[in-house]
């Protein structure tokens, strides 16, 4: 054999084992970041926000601001809407925009009852776990409070939902509060869920001693929205 055969003979041979050696890439595999698929889009198959509500990272929401500013709610105002929403160690409480935690604390302080807080600003999540960190180890364990879009939940886990926004962004929630199971109370506090029909006897109107007034709406599901 001469010495050019034998060359090619050995080249052929080795070109063959890496064949051999080589990984069959599955086509389901994540691609190299520029390419059409990547770990991240796997990920956001199931839609923009986790199960808990919650953006996840690189969500182009995860960093909006608030739709609505934070205005402390009064506390005789917050007392009347635990009140008026019948509650009961039975119910679960979502109170969106919760601020500074305070309502949701209170219904697990006083009605034995699991509470979930969300807000889309994390300073209010940093003051409602701050506000929770002051109360019992019970009452710890019935509050939760989690960094969220309110209008992008799932709010099917509720029986009661606890709410001081504008008119405009209750308009936006209502497709959601239709879906909540029959039974399940909305409280909010000044504003009305536009059309709908407010349970009978409300708006309760509270006046503090400046003579401001202040209005509690409830509405029972099914929703009635005209």
């Amino acid at each position: 054999m001469s010495k050019t055969s034998s060359i090619a003979a050995l080249l052929g041979l080795s070109l063959s084992l890496l064949a051999g050696c080589r990984t069959e890439v599955p086509k389901d595999a994540p691609k190299a970041d520029g390419e059409a698929a990547s770990a991240k889009d796997a990920d956001n198959k199931g839609g923009d926000t986790r199960k808990d509500g919650e953006p996840r990272k690189g969500d182009p929401d995860e960093n909006r601001t608030p739709d609505v500013p934070f205005v402390v709610t009064p506390d005789e105002v917050v007392e009347k809407m635990l009140e008026v929403a019948d509650l009961t160690d039975k119910d679960v409480v979502y109170d969106l925009g919760c601020g500074d935690g305070r309502i949701a604390i209170a219904a697990a302080k006083k009605y034995k009852c699991k509470a979930i807080g969300y807000d889309i600003d994390p300073d209010r999540i940093k003051d409602s776990e701050a506000n929770k960190a002051k109360e019992p180890t019970e009452v710890q364990k019935l509050v939760t409070f989690v960094k969220a879009d309110a209008l992008k939940l799932d709010l099917s886990g509720a029986s009661v939902i606890m709410v001081y926004m504008s008119e405009d962004f209750l308009e936006m929630l209502t497709p959601a509060l239709k879906k909540l199971k029959a039974g399940s109370r909305i409280v909010s506090h000044n504003r009305r869920i536009p059309g709908a029909d407010a349970d009978q006897g409300f708006p309760i109107e509270m006046v503090k001693k400046n003579g401001f007034g202040t209005y509690v709406y409830r509405y029972t599901t099914p929703l009635k929205v005209d």
